[in-house]
């Protein structure tokens, strides 16, 4: 077994899965709403949600890399059009705001249902595995199968810990957090995925210079 390989993809799982459960969308706002709605289980239910809803497409992104990883022109082709969505991702979260804190006390929680139906319908998700996380599983599934499977569980238990974490916190807190740390934290996220972004670009130019 290639330790290094998997050690690699395992802290790549783990740095996005941070950054992605940090960073602002349609799943943290459930989450935080349903936290101040229904406490702390409802925000955690609603947390779980990426267990779930990206397990199907994780298959399909390891049985596409399977393919991927043998045809040179379309990990080229997938690798700049994944650095270009890193790289959109990293420039919004220099200027996101925190998520709405609004929610309606009336409102009964459905916090599982909702985090489910929210992950499903956002169309980042998709996109993420099939440009950030097939071409990451790509480059290591012929040399070590466990790799992607590693990368996958990683960033599944960060992203799922990372949103519990937050939903802790705003239980406490009652929604009342430091906004100029919290952008802190989104500008930290930034900077790590126009990190990503620049490997995927040197994966294609190392791709170019083989010849394909």
């Amino acid at each position: 077994m290639e330790t290094d390989l998997v050690l690699n993809l395992t802290i790549a799982g783990i740095t996005l899965g941070i950054v992605e459960g940090i960073k602002p969308g349609p799943l943290l706002t459930v989450v935080i709403k349903e936290t101040l709605a229904g406490g702390f289980k409802a925000g955690m239910r609603a947390a779980s949600a990426p267990i779930f809803t990206d397990g199907p497409l994780i298959l399909v992104s390891v049985i596409l890399a399977g393919w991927i990883a043998t045809q040179p022109i379309m990990l080229f082709i997938i690798s700049l059009i994944g650095a270009l969505f890193l790289t959109r991702m990293g420039i919004e979260c220099f200027s996101l705001d925190p998520p709405t804190m609004d929610y309606d006390e009336s409102e009964l929680p459905e916090s599982f249902k909702r985090g489910i139906l929210t992950n499903l319908l956002n169309p980042n998700v998709y996109a993420f595995w099939f440009l950030v996380g097939g071409p990451l599983m790509a480059s290591s599934v012929n040399k070590e199968p466990l790799a992607p499977l590693s990368y996958a569980i990683a960033f599944l238990v960060t992203i799922v810990l990372v949103k519990t974490i937050i939903a802790y916190f705003f239980s406490k807190t009652k929604g009342n957090i430091s906004v100029s740390k919290y952008r802190l934290s989104l500008k930290l996220c930034g900077l790590a995925m126009l990190v990503f972004a620049m490997s995927f670009v040197y994966k294609a130019m190392t791709l170019w210079q083989a010849g394909l």
